[in-house]
C-alpha cells in the first residue's frame, strides 16, 4: 500500500480515539465546549510551529479573506465537534461517531441546493440506506428495544451537519489557499472563538487533575495537530474519493475502543445500522470516481 493511503489510515485511527481523551477531560469536571477549546487551541500552537519551521508561506493570508476561515473554523468545526463531543458525553464513542459519519449525506443535500449537483440514483440510494442506518443505530427499530434520547440523536446529527459544513466553505476557500493554510486557519478560528465561549476561565480548578492534561494533550496533540498533517500530507498523492473512504476507518476504531475499553453496549441492529451508514459513505465516494 501506498504511504499516502497509510498516512490516511493512521490519521482517522487517531481520530478515532477522541472519545477516550474526551472522556479524561470529562472525568477531570471539563465539559464539551472546554474540550473543544482545548483541543483547537493545542492543536493551533503545535501546527502553527510546525509550519513556522517546515513551511513559514502556509501561515500568510490576506486580512480581508476572514470570513472563509470563520466558515470553516467557527460554523463548522466549532459546531461539530461540540456536538461530537456531546454525542460521546450523552451516549457512548460508538453511536456518536456513526452518527458523525452521516456528514456525505448533508453534504449531497447541501450540494443540491446550493450548486445544483444532480441526486443520481445511486446518491438516491445512499441517502436513503443511511436514513435506515440511522433508525437502526438509534434504537427506533425494532419495535421495543432501547432508543436512543432525543439530544444524543440532535447532537450527533448536528456533528455531521457541521462536518459537512466543512466540505461546503472549502469548496471556495481551497480555490484560493493551500490545505496547509486552511487548516491551521480553521483550528485558529476555532480556537479564539470557542476559548471564550467555553468558561474554561471559571473551571481553572480542573486542569490540576492529571487527567485534564493527559486528555488536552490527546485531543490537541494526537487527535489534533498529528491526525490533520498526517491527512493533508496523504492527501497531496491519494485519490480523493479513496481517502474519504479510507477515512470510514474512524467509527470503526472509536467503536472498538468503546466496546473494549468501556463494555459499550452493541446489539446486532445497531451494528446493522452501522454498517449500512458506512456502506452508504462508500457508495458515495465510489459514485465520485469518473468512468
Amino acid at each position: 500500500m501506498k504511504k499516502a493511503y497509510l498516512q490516511i489510515i493512521a490519521a482517522a485511527a487517531l481520530w478515532g480515539c477522541i472519545g477516550l481523551f474526551l472522556k479524561l477531560l470529562t472525568a477531570a469536571g471539563l465539559t464539551s465546549m472546554q474540550g473543544v477549546a482545548l483541543r483547537s487551541a493545542v492543536g493551533c500552537i503545535v501546527y502553527g510551529l510546525f509550519l513556522f519551521f517546515t513551511h513559514r508561506k502556509a501561515l500568510f493570508i490576506v486580512p480581508r479573506d476572514w470570513y472563509y476561515f470563520f466558515g470553516t473554523g467557527v460554523c463548522s468545526l466549532l459546531f461539530f465537534n461540540w456536538c461530537y463531543f456531546s454525542a460521546i458525553t450523552l451516549s457512548s464513542m460508538s453511536v456518536a461517531a456513526v452518527l458523525l459519519y452521516t456528514s456525505p449525506v448533508f453534504v449531497t443535500l447541501m450540494s443540491a441546493l446550493l450548486f445544483r449537483e444532480a441526486i443520481t440514483p445511486v446518491k438516491a440510494t445512499a441517502l436513503a440506506v443511511t436514513f435506515a442506518g440511522c433508525v437502526l443505530v438509534t434504537g427506533l427499530f425494532p419495535l421495543g428495544q432501547n432508543t436512543i434520547s432525543l439530544p444524543v440523536v440532535l447532537f450527533g446529527l448536528g456533528s455531521g451537519f457541521g462536518y459537512a459544513l466543512y466540505s461546503i466553505f472549502g469548496k471556495f476557500v481551497l480555490k484560493k489557499y493551500a490545505p496547509a493554510t486552511v487548516t491551521f486557519y480553521t483550528i485558529l478560528f476555532c480556537a479564539l472563538f470557542s476559548l471564550p465561549l467555553s468558561g474554561l476561565q471559571s473551571n481553572l480548578s480542573a486542569l490540576t487533575d492529571w487527567r485534564a492534561w493527559a486528555g488536552t494533550l490527546g485531543v490537541g496533540l494526537l487527535c489534533c495537530a498529528l491526525p490533520y498533517h498526517l491527512y493533508t500530507a496523504g492527501l497531496r498523492d491519494a485519490e480523493p474519493g479513496r481517502a474519504a473512504i479510507l477515512a470510514t476507518i474512524e467509527p470503526f476504531v472509536a467503536a472498538g475502543l468503546g466496546i473494549l475499553l468501556f463494555h459499550e453496549a452493541v446489539t446486532p441492529w445497531k451494528l446493522l445500522g452501522m454498517a449500512a451508514i458506512l456502506g452508504a459513505v462508500g457508495l458515495l465516494n465510489i459514485s465520485k470516481k469518473p468512468a
